[in-house]
C-alpha cells in the first residue's frame, strides 16, 4: 500500500504523521511525504530550504518507527491541492492523508483550499486530520 501524506510542518503534522505510522503498519505501507510549493517568483529560496528540512525530520520520524518512508518536494509551477491529486494519480497511490484547520463559518464556504480540492478530487481514499 503507497500512502501520500501531504506535510507541511505544521502544528497538525505530528498527529497527522502518527496515524500515518498506524495506517503503514497495519496495512504493510509505504509513505510517500509530499510538500508542494509552487515554485518561480511566488517561492522564496529560504522556504524551499525549510520545507526540505521539513521533509527530512519527517522521514527520521518515520524511519524511528521502522517505516519505509521516501520524501518529494513538488515544485511544478501548480498550486499544492492541484499538485497532491496530480502526483498520487502518477504515482497509483492508494491513501493520502493530509491535515485541515479550523476555519470560521464564512471560511467553511470559501472554496479553493487545498484540504478541498484534494477532497474532491483525488481518485483514492483521503483521511483528513485535524
Amino acid at each position: 500500500m503507497k500512502i501520500l501524506v501531504g506535510y507541511k510542518g505544521t502544528d497538525v503534522g505530528k498527529d497527522l504523521m502518527d496515524i500515518a505510522v498506524k495506517h503503514a503498519k497495519a496495512f504493510h505501507g509505504e509513505i510517500l511525504i509530499v510538500t508542494s510549493m509552487v515554485g518561480g517568483d511566488k517561492t522564496e529560496t529560504q522556504k524551499l530550504i525549510d520545507a526540505e528540512k521539513n521533509l527530512a525530520q519527517a522521514k527520521a520520524y518515520f524511519d524511528d518507527f521502522g517505516v519505509k518512508s521516501q520524501t518529494h518536494l513538488l515544485v511544478r509551477g501548480f498550486e499544492a491541492g492541484e499538485d497532491i491529486v496530480t502526483f498520487a494519480k502518477e504515482k497509483d497511490i492508494d491513501e493520502i492523508i493530509i491535515g485541515v484547520r479550523s476555519r470560521s463559518k464564512v471560511g467553511k464556504l470559501i472554496f479553493g483550499s487545498t484540504a478541498q480540492v484534494v477532497i474532491l478530487d483525488a481518485q483514492c481514499p483521503v483521511l483528513t486530520v485535524k
